[in-house]
């Protein structure tokens, strides 16, 4: 595995290279490890997921920021693809931005998402949010890229959700000044049809990201209709956690029922394998004390 202080430079050089980046969210581990081993260039941790999977509540600005910065670092320390951390509205004011960026940067995180919703924050599908004040979201990406200035090398994705609340027009007023501030990556939430993502893509400059939810406020466009609209990057949240709890879901109904669900398992060799066990033996084999017949 590479040293963790490379994902950030991966990451620029994708940004660079690649046309079009899909990235398939994670909250754990495992999921990231799965998205991985299915070739993908990066992943995201989403907070949706994350919040789901790590204290069993609804993304509502429940997790704290220890719980987050730990979830990440487990993930960071078991890929070698950048993973980009759902930072939320940063944990405060600027001066807490400051810190979530520094402990995120040091923890192997090649980006950061930093919103302007006012906390607690919403998921950005659901209702009951709302955000700050131009200032204080301009302040929240001020500071993170002064950190990042500062020696403590991550990308950043700014996000805004001002649509919902204000309108299309500030919330692409926002996103052009987060470009000016240094944000790497630009996030205008939940435009809700294809109209209002196509005049994101004109306004906004720099690199603009959609937020495909299956089932949410956005459209779900094809990876090449969102390519040639002008978006660099789509993050899929709930993809991979939501197929999950399908097959979860399903797999413990035939168990309750004492039903066959061989069809939804995986061979418990490739289980292994996927998991980890094979890598774990290799490598083990070359020291005397660790070996096991």
């Amino acid at each position: 595995m590479q040293a963790k202080k490379t994902q950030t430079e991966k990451l620029r050089k994708l940004l660079i290279e690649k046309k079009f980046i899909p990235i398939p969210s994670c909250f754990d581990t495992l999921s990231a490890k799965l998205i991985e081993q299915a070739n993908f260039d990066v992943t995201f941790m989403s907070g949706f997921a994350a919040s789901a999977s790590r204290i069993g509540s609804p993304d509502l600005g429940l997790m704290t920021f220890s719980e987050v910065f730990d979830q990440a670092n487990n993930i960071c320390n078991a890929i070698d693809i950048p993973m980009i951390v759902d930072g939320d509205t940063g944990y405060g004011n600027a001066m807490n931005v400051r810190r979530t960026v520094k402990e995120c940067s040091k923890a192997g995180c090649a980006g950061i998402l930093i919103e302007d919703q006012l906390a607690p924050k919403r998921c950005g599908h659901t209702p009951g949010k709302d955000v700050v004040g131009r200032e204080e979201a301009f302040d929240r990406i001020r500071a993170a890229n002064d950190m990042r200035n500062e020696g403590f090398d991550i990308l950043i994705m700014a996000r805004t959700d001002a649509n919902h609340t204000h309108g299309l027009s500030e919330a692409i007023e926002r996103a052009q000044k987060f470009y000016d501030l240094g944000a790497d990556i630009l996030f205008v939430e939940a435009p809700k049809n294809e109209k209002e993502m196509i005049t994101i893509c004109n306004e906004v400059p720099g690199n603009k990201i959609a937020n495909i939810v299956e089932g949410g406020i956005t459209p779900n466009l094809s990876m090449n209709e969102l390519s040639d609209i002008g978006y660099k990057m789509a993050v899929y949240p709930l993809t991979v956690m939501s197929s999950a709890m399908k097959a979860m879901i399903r797999s413990l109904d035939l168990l309750m029922k004492d039903d066959d669900r061989s069809d939804l398992l995986l061979d418990f060799k490739d289980l292994r394998k996927r998991v980890g066990f094979e890598d774990y033996y290799e490598i083990s084999s070359k020291y005397q004390t660790s070996k096991r017949n």
